[in-house]
């Protein structure tokens, strides 16, 4: 709000404010989609710092402590009418059931990664899950491959390939976050609820278990929230926003972003979590690793080619 003295009609001293322009929708989705994607990025800095806490617990945590924050939000918008009706919806409840797990899955296999230095294999899980999404819409959805994008799916493959013949086994914690997430996004699609009234249910669904799972941890003496101190039960609080808050900037930022720019942006958290991994917390990065990446860059670089390809294709035809 700018503000200056008119020196004119309206009287000496009169105070006159010029409005300054709304912010677009498209800046917004974009702060709200770049916070979320930085949070994201610098999560695994909170995870080292649980990392001598069971991963069950801290995911346990996130759960919990984030049901009032999800609970406050749909409060602040109104929203707590389709809640009630997929709490009473037995088939919204299923899906819901099956979302919470595959996220649950997720959650866990990173949280534990992160803790046990394989914050390298997280990244480039993250990196893969685009394409894994791809190969998702073509086996379930009958979506045809373009020729950039079955060039990328085989780059991929290689790079999978790669890491398993140099390894001995298959980057199996890459892949399981990779199809965790995929397939938590492809029925997460079929949920015909709102991301955040979602979000909710899942979290209040979770928590079930994880409440009883807190309390055996009390009622065998290894709770860090019971029995640890001031810093374990900051930490452990801590977990409900650092969980709930990127999440739902997330969900506001797609809503009002184009699809291609969120497929861009969405490279982001992987790229400053691969970051960290070799220059803060200095994971070994094998010449393996390093063609492995290589080649999943080079299919995510065709990759958003073909998706720029295919916006500009479309949006020409509307025009």
């Amino acid at each position: 709000m700018s503000e200056h003295i008119n020196q004119g009609g309206l009287g000496a001293g009169t105070v006159v404010t010029e409005a300054k322009p709304a912010m677009s929708d498209g800046k917004k989705g974009f702060l709200f989609a770049l916070s979320a994607y930085l949070l994201w990025g610098i999560l695994p800095f909170y995870l080292k710092a649980v990392a001598y806490m069971p991963a069950l617990e801290v995911v346990s945590h996130r759960i919990v402590w984030s049901v009032p924050i999800a609970g406050a939000v749909l409060w602040w918008f109104g929203q707590f009418k389709d809640l009630r009706t997929a709490l009473t919806t037995p088939r919204m409840l299923a899906m819901a059931t099956l979302t919470a797990t595959l996220i649950t899955i997720n959650w866990g296999t990173y949280v534990w990664a992160i803790g046990a230095n394989h914050a390298v294999d997280t990244a480039l899980g993250y990196y893969i899950n685009p394409l894994v999404n791809v190969v998702l819409g073509s086996i379930f959805l009958s979506e045809k491959l373009t020729r950039a994008q079955m060039v990328a799916v085989a780059l991929a493959a290689g790079a999978v390939i790669l890491l398993t013949i140099s390894s001995g086994g298959l980057p199996w914690i890459s892949l399981v976050l990779a199809f965790s997430f995929g397939f938590y996004g492809f029925f997460r699609k079929t949920l015909p609820i709102g991301p955040t009234q979602g979000f909710m249910l899942e979290v209040l669904i979770l928590s079930i278990p994880s409440l009883g799972f807190i309390f055996w941890t009390v009622a065998q003496g290894t709770s860090h929230f019971v029995n640890g101190g001031g810093h374990d039960i900051g930490l452990l609080l801590f977990a409900g926003p650092a969980t709930a808050i990127p999440l739902i900037l997330y969900a506001f930022g797609a809503k009002l972003l184009r699809y291609t720019t969120i497929g861009l942006m969405q490279y982001l958290a992987p790229t400053i979590v691969f970051l960290c991994a070799i220059f803060v917390f200095e994971e070994p990065f094998s010449n393996a690793q390093f063609a492995a990446f290589a080649l999943i860059w080079t299919a995510l670089a065709i990759y958003t080619w073909s998706m720029l390809h295919e916006s500009r294709k479309v949006k020409a035809q509307n025009t």
